[in-house]
């Protein structure tokens, strides 16, 4: 590494980096750890990117994946910057100390996005305030939608993932050029980032490669094939092209996009439907990442992290009006949550029982919640007692009807919340001290795999950030998992006497 203190130069595998100083903290963005994905290598899984000669400049984002834009009703929650351009594998690094023997912790973030949007350049990602904390942040981009997760019959699936533990293995080989520690990583995402990390802890090729992860308002899981499937052949109808990786990478990109755009229209959390999602394929992701981690010895080294936000679904229902709707149409939309939730009358029961006063939507919002993020992050902390930690989010947001909402915990996080970004969701006046306790908490994480509360044990305790006692036992969650539990055994009871006769 250079002494400039304006312009720091890092030499990396592949060649010279050139970032800046900002703030006190060095910043290399736009760092390609792989090739181009598109031309012969489209719908094909990463490969290293030609070696340069020189310093290449290192100081602005670099392109992001294709994606389409969110829509009018959520934009105004997220943002999503677009950058052009087709070296779109691409990571950024912030560091306090660039240059080799800091041996400083490494927190490696994969942003959220539902597969399809997002990116590193998302402004309340900015890792310099991980770096003024003493932690090595990096913040990587990976390709989305039918480009990352498209199933095809010429094609390997899961070109995302793959992607994924390619900018992993960048960071095993690089990482310490700048002031990083290769055998102190922690792998971090939020919502599909948070699957995506929960694929990589059961991914054997990614085994090794971190030691600890944290998994924000999202749990491993492994997508339909068919649901993917349908997602591509109704991409193809609509292009009038067979459903072939070799016709999709011919087809026109903003056409392509806009195809996903609409087939994708009511692929959501508490809708369902078909969607792009992280597949078994025999390969690089052999088995279901929830059973390998639950039944299985995947990651079992591996500390882990774990939380979601106590409203998490009012995200999913309150940008364009879902949330009235399902309110208004209530018992439809209760035998609509068992079929999507896969549960019995009784839970239904139980849930109403538990909160007499709330509406159809609320009722369907924490049924789908449990359903899609508590209930295996439950799972996954019972099967792991004493490694892992689990929080909740719980403070409210000032802006009307979002409550404790999907992704208000990220402006927090990375203590952003100064910024015009973290306030689409937040609004005004969000509590300094709050972004304070969960900023420090990741940070200690990332340092000793210790956030500072007590880590999983058969009492069950929950961190709880933003509202009432800070650490509480489980409670009420418990007792709605025990209602899931006897549900599954019912319903495994009453297919085994159909089986019988």
């Amino acid at each position: 590494m250079t002494a400039d203190r304006t312009k720091p130069v890092v030499s990396t595998e592949y060649g010279a980096v050139r970032g800046r100083y900002e703030n006190g903290v060095a910043v290399f963005r736009g760092i390609p750890y792989a090739a181009p994905p598109f031309g012969p290598r489209r719908f094909r899984p990463p490969v290293t990117p030609e070696p340069w000669d020189g310093v290449r400049d290192a100081g602005s984002f670099g392109p992001t994946a294709p994606k389409p834009p969110y829509s009018e009703a959520f934009a105004q929650y997220l943002s999503d910057p677009a950058i052009p351009g087709d070296d779109c594998l691409n990571l950024n690094v912030w560091t306090p100390e660039p240059g080799p023997g800091a041996r400083l912790p490494v927190l490696v973030w994969l942003h959220g996005g539902a597969l399809t949007r997002g990116s590193s350049a998302v402004p309340v990602y900015d890792g310099a305030t991980f770096a003024r904390d003493g932690v090595v942040c990096v913040s990587v981009n990976y390709r989305l939608g039918v480009e990352g997760y498209g199933l095809f019959p010429d094609a390997p699936a899961n070109a995302g993932l793959r992607d994924q533990i390619a900018a992993l293995e960048w960071v095993r080989a690089s990482i310490a050029a700048f002031g990083g520690d290769p055998d102190r990583v922690t792998v971090a995402g939020q919502s599909a980032g948070a699957i995506s990390t929960g694929a990589l802890l059961a991914a054997p090729r990614a085994q090794g490669l971190f030691r600890r992860a944290v998994l924000q308002s999202g749990a491993p899981e492994a997508a339909d094939r068919d649901k993917v499937r349908r997602m591509v052949r109704r991409m193809a109808a609509r292009l009038r092209i067979p459903a072939t990786a070799e016709s999709f990478a011919a087809a026109d990109r903003a056409q392509l996009l806009r195809a996903q755009a609409e087939v994708g229209r009511f692929s959501s959390p508490v809708l369902g439907g078909p969607a792009f999602g992280i597949v078994v394929d025999g390969d690089v992701m052999p088995r279901d990442p929830l059973d390998a981690l639950v039944e299985g010895d995947a990651a079992r080294d591996v500390d882990l992290m774990m939380g979601w936000t106590r409203d998490e679904y009012r995200l999913w229902l309150v940008p364009g009006g879902l949330l009235e709707r399902v309110d208004r149409l209530g018992a439809v939309a209760l035998a609509g949550a068992r079929a999507r939730c896969h549960c019995g009358n009784e839970v239904v029961r139980g849930y109403r029982a538990a909160r007499p006063d709330a509406g159809a939507a609320e009722t369907v919002g924490q049924l789908v919640t449990d359903h899609l993020l508590r209930i295996p992050l439950h799972r996954v902390a019972d099967a792991r007692p004493g490694s892992s930690y689990v929080y909740e989010f719980a403070w409210p947001s000032s802006l009307p009807d979002l409550g404790a909402c999907h992704a208000l915990e990220l402006g927090f996080v990375f203590d952003s919340g100064d910024l015009p970004d973290s306030r689409k969701l937040a609004g005004e006046g969000a509590p300094q001290e709050l972004a304070d306790a969960m900023h420090g908490a990741w940070v200690r994480f990332a340092e000793s795999g210790d956030p500072g509360w007590a880590a999983w044990d058969a009492t069950h305790p929950v961190r709880v950030f933003g509202e009432g006692e800070p650490y509480v036992a489980y409670g009420l969650r418990d007792a709605e998992f025990d209602l899931w539990k006897t549900d599954v055994t019912m319903r495994g009871m009453r297919s085994r006497r159909l089986v019988r006769r």
